[in-house]
């Protein structure tokens, strides 16, 4: 079974971090979001339910659910 991904830029809108792909396409470009502890440029990333995602300061856990 694949495991369960998620887009960087999708994750920030999904978790209310931010209110566009637009606003998240900015913030990744300007190195401030990281993913495990270091700076993420590439908006589609794929995330994982190990990776943490950290914004102003605050991490996120990924967590991630698939609905059959």
């Amino acid at each position: 079974m694949a495991e369960a991904t998620i887009k960087l830029d999708q994750f920030l809108k999904l978790q209310g971090l931010v209110q566009t792909g637009g606003e998240a396409k900015l913030l990744i470009q300007a190195g401030e979001v990281l993913v495990n502890g270091e700076i993420e440029t590439r908006r589609g990333r794929k995330l994982v339910p190990t990776d943490e995602v950290t914004l102003d300061g605050y991490t996120y856990p990924v967590e991630l659910t698939i609905n059959n």
